[in-house]
């Protein structure tokens, strides 16, 4: 567990307190080279008055003469702070020296062999006594004596004091007023920001609908904000689908449970009427035993629709091969009509434009795909169109070719229906369209033909679907990269149209 002391720092604070050490590092690395400036400029001016300065030369001509310093009278000898101490020709240091008569001076080695101090060199010495500092020149005379003149560094020691102080003091209040100025520019600058969090919170909590407000591109905030609202509208559609789906499966496995209920109620019922009644005369038997077996067909049916949608789902793709629309629809046609007497079912060539077809002649259409999964397409079609359409309707099947348009077929657009994307605009596609000549279907009917389960009203009760069939071939043509699509007008008839790419 992190410790209190370790814990991390917000954001704004990291961000005020790097302003501030920065405003004040920079303060003070100012004044400090200010300082230097200011302290090597009035060590020059006392340089300069050192240089320029020379004992007078009768003094040494005093010395050698009676081995003493005379102390002239006057005090205009010597200007200012100057100082001059003297080593004799024994090379000890002179107990008198000129100046002001105090306590004050630089500290100096009592015998000459000991001066560090080659002529006409300036170097810096401590005080005898305090804490000062003097600044000194050498200087011979005649017969092995030296002279030293020094100039106290009060002034500069002084001035230097006082700067440092004021940098010090100019510094705190710096970081003072930075500290509180930064403060508010950065809760200022990060309010966008805080605005991001606030509603990032209460998504957080449940407000999925909520976007961030602030998408300005020019800003970095803006373009976290332009970020998350992306990231929030695929993780919606996401959550969408996902609810979707999940009712999809459990309206599925209702419908499924009860599509298989029904057979097997059936045929539980006729088989304990059976054991229960064995007296029962031959006809009635027969009877129960034909029914039996036609639940158990429908059954059976109805497993293999599920197991096939299920293997279109997870399976891989068609076995891909050359195939004939006109003679596939044919050998379709030929099958429900065996199933279906009576019923009328054309084979024309595919309308492009001209409703004459008399000018247009059947033609090989060639696609590529798997024959036995686009015959019971076809089959589907053609078995949905007699099973919801009165004996007299008439049903056609249209076989050619047709580049995709909203016209034409292949693309969305208002009274058109489809499970499967819209296929690209213009491109040349081979089409088998099976249209009736019954009622239609409603809009609210024709949005959920493709579901699975889903069963419009029959127009032979004797007859009844699975629900599965158009769900089947919808799945189909997807899997061959294809369309299935609705075109209705409720009293003027269907057209199912299967659109695949064409060879």
């Amino acid at each position: 567990m992190r410790s209190p002391l370790h814990a991390p720092c917000s954001l704004r604070t990291r961000l005020v307190l790097i302003a501030t050490v920065l405003a004040t590092c920079a303060v003070l690395l100012c004044q400090t080279a200010g300082l230097t400036v200011l302290r090597s400029w009035l060590t020059d001016q006392v340089d300069g008055r050192l240089t320029g300065f020379r004992p007078p030369g009768r003094i040494y001509e005093d010395i050698a003469d009676d081995g003493r310093l005379r102390i002239p009278r006057n005090d205009d000898i010597l200007p200012s702070d100057y100082r001059v101490y003297f080593y004799g020709s024994d090379g000890r240091l002179m107990d008198d020296s000129l100046g002001r008569d105090d306590d004050r001076g630089p500290r100096l080695p009592d015998n000459v062999a000991q001066l560090a101090l080659r002529d006409d060199a300036l170097t810096t010495v401590a005080a005898a006594t305090g804490d000062g500092s003097w600044r000194v020149i050498a200087d011979s005379g005649p017969d092995r004596m030296r002279a030293v003149v020094a100039l106290p560094l009060d002034t500069v020691d002084g001035a230097t004091t006082k700067l440092l102080w004021f940098s010090a003091f100019l510094g705190v209040i710096v970081a003072a007023g930075v500290a509180l100025l930064g403060n508010a520019a950065v809760r200022l600058g990060l309010r966008p920001l805080s605005r991001v969090e606030g509603t990032a919170q209460r998504i957080t909590d449940g407000a999925l609908d909520l976007r961030v407000p602030d998408t300005d591109p020019a800003t970095e905030v803006g373009r976290l904000g332009q970020a998350l609202n992306t990231m929030l509208d695929r993780l919606r559609t996401a959550l969408h689908r996902t609810a979707a789906s999940e009712r999809q499966m459990r309206r599925f496995m209702a419908d499924a449970g009860h599509e298989l209920r029904t057979p097997l109620t059936a045929i539980q019922g006729f088989a304990e009427l059976l054991h229960g009644d064995p007296r029962m005369p031959a006809e009635r038997r027969a009877e129960a035993h034909a029914l039996i077996a036609a639940n158990a067909d429908r059954m059976s049916r109805l497993v293999d629709d599920l197991f096939l949608l299920a293997k279109l789902g997870h399976a891989p793709g068609p076995h891909p091969e050359p195939v004939d629309l006109l003679s596939l629809a044919a050998d379709s046609i030929t099958t429900t009509a065996v199933r279906h007497p009576g019923r009328t079912i054309t084979l024309e060539p595919l309308r492009t434009g001209s409703t004459d077809t008399s000018s247009q002649e059947l033609d090989v259409v060639e696609t590529i795909g798997d024959a036995d999964q686009l015959a019971q397409v076809v089959t589907n079609l053609l078995t949905n169109a007699c099973t919801h359409t009165p004996a007299p309707a008439h049903i056609h099947v249209r076989v050619g070719t047709l580049r995709t348009s909203p016209t034409t077929g292949g693309l969305d657009r208002p009274g058109r229906t489809s499970a499967t994307p819209a296929l690209p605009p213009g491109i040349p596609a081979a089409v088998i369209e099976v249209t009736d000549t019954g009622p239609g279907i409603a809009p609210e009917d024709a949005h959920h033909v493709f579901d699975r389960f889903y069963r419009a009203t029959p127009a032979d009760p004797a007859e009844p679907g699975s629900g599965l069939g158009l769900a089947i071939a919808s799945a189909i043509a997807e899997a061959h990269q294809g369309r299935i699509e609705l075109d209705t007008r409720p009293g003027t008839g269907c057209t199912f149209r299967l659109l695949l790419p064409a060879h």
